[in-house]
């Protein structure tokens, strides 16, 4: 099993949107960036991410979710009225994958982004380092055993 992390601004969707939809579970859809399209193309039913709110007013882990279907072609790249619309991508090789997730775990405190900065077993975490923009990136599991220990204190 494979360990994520998955980014999304929660005014577009937050932990509390999945946690509010049929069976807690939606696409993860809207991803346009190569590197983060390939992880989301390596994940596998049952990996596990953390569920990271950016673009707020505190940045920071929310939660679990499990990936409950694997990588297929994400719609929005062909459709025109999209904001994902992309002109270059083609039906019979599409660009664009996603994922749907399912909620595992809404943490009762997040974990914030200046608390993840002071776990030493996290100082390597993409989220940490400096201009890193991805989505969606790996986590080792010596990190998630670091937050997750933090979580259930």
């Amino acid at each position: 099993m494979a360990l994520w992390l998955m980014k999304s601004e929660p005014d577009a969707f937050s932990i509390d949107h999945l946690a509010q939809r049929p069976r807690q579970q939606a696409p993860w859809d809207g991803v346009r960036n190569y590197q983060a399209r390939n992880y989301l193309r390596a994940m596998a039913v049952d990996d596990l991410a953390f569920f990271y709110h950016s673009s707020c007013p505190e940045p920071g882990i929310y939660g679990v979710v499990r990936i409950a279907r694997l990588a297929y072609p994400d719609p929005s790249q062909f459709d025109p009225k999209s904001e994902y619309f992309d002109p270059k991508s083609d039906p019979a090789e599409p660009r664009w994958s996603m994922v749907d997730v399912a909620l595992e775990r809404r943490f009762e405190r997040p974990i914030a982004l200046e608390a993840l900065k002071t776990v030493p077993q996290c100082s390597e975490m993409l989220i940490l380092r400096r201009g890193n923009r991805l989505s969606i990136t790996p986590v080792t599991a010596r990190e998630w055993r670091a937050l997750m220990s933090r979580v259930d204190e």
